[in-house]
């Protein structure tokens, strides 16, 4: 493996092992907060601590900075991929500039959203940041180009897809993030209630973000391979034969040459 191939997989490395484990850990507090509001309202006794809820807000807060930075270091990869194999410093600077813009914004918006105390900064630095992930992870869209560095979307497959259920997830957690004082105001709990959904349906994204990641990576191939895996045909499932691969005639993706013995 080559250093491209190394940055390329960072972002599955770090998802697994520091997102998912505090994923665990939200959940598990999330359901030992609610078990002991439970037997309060019971008017019973809980061993569980009082201190619970409060752990689960801060480590729900680690979470969805987690899950924002994490999806950007997913979609910088291949947009620096992009810009270096274009040499868009020297053809098109504007456009990196911009690019370069979206991250440092995005991440500014994240810290401000975690500092703001009023509920109208509270959107605007929500909807701020929420805006920057959809511009990045659209930005051949944004700059009318399409093309082998383009961000990895399947559009044609969104249902199935890694990169929407990830950007589904991530306005999910960064929702969760800006509620968190409207939750302990409202004595209605409807915050709470809007909360427990989202989060519920956040959840089964992540579970699907586990699945569709594993998927992709059986997918991506080593960077000195590229050249003849993405000259193949993806539709009929063929490759092109080579000078390197003679015996690949003809043959399926996946099936062993059919090699005559003379």
């Amino acid at each position: 493996m080559e250093l491209t191939d190394f940055l390329r997989i960072a972002h599955p490395a770090i998802a697994v092992t520091v997102v998912f484990p505090i994923i665990g850990m939200v959940l598990n507090m999330a359901w030992q907060t609610r078990q002991r509001r439970i037997k309060s309202q019971d008017g019973s006794n809980s061993k569980i601590p009082p201190s619970v809820g409060m752990e689960h807000v801060k480590l729900g807060k680690v979470l969805s900075g987690a899950v924002v930075g994490i999806s950007l270091l997913g979609m910088l990869h291949p947009t620096v991929k992009y810009i270096l194999k274009n040499d868009l410093v020297n053809k098109d600077f504007t456009q990196v500039l911009i690019l370069a813009l979206l991250f440092i914004a995005t991440i500014a918006s994240l810290v401000f959203l975690y500092i703001a105390r009023e509920r109208l900064w509270l959107g605007i630095f929500a909807t701020l940041t929420g805006m920057g992930i959809t511009l990045i992870g659209f930005q051949d869209n944004v700059f009318k180009r399409e093309g082998f560095g383009a961000i990895f979307r399947r559009d044609n497959e969104w249902m199935v897809s890694h990169f929407y259920f990830g950007i589904i997830a991530t306005m999910l957690m960064i929702f969760s993030l800006a509620i968190v004082q409207d939750i302990y105001k409202d004595r209605q709990n409807r915050w709470r209630t809007a909360h427990v959904i989202l989060n519920s349906i956040a959840t089964l994204f992540f579970i699907g973000q586990g699945i569709t990641g594993a998927r992709d990576l059986l997918e991506i191939p080593l960077s000195w391979q590229e050249p003849f895996v993405y000259s193949c045909d993806f539709t009929n499932r063929v490759c092109k034969a080579s000078i390197e691969n003679p015996y690949l005639v003809g043959n399926q993706i996946g099936q062993k040459p059919n090699i005559s013995k003379t």
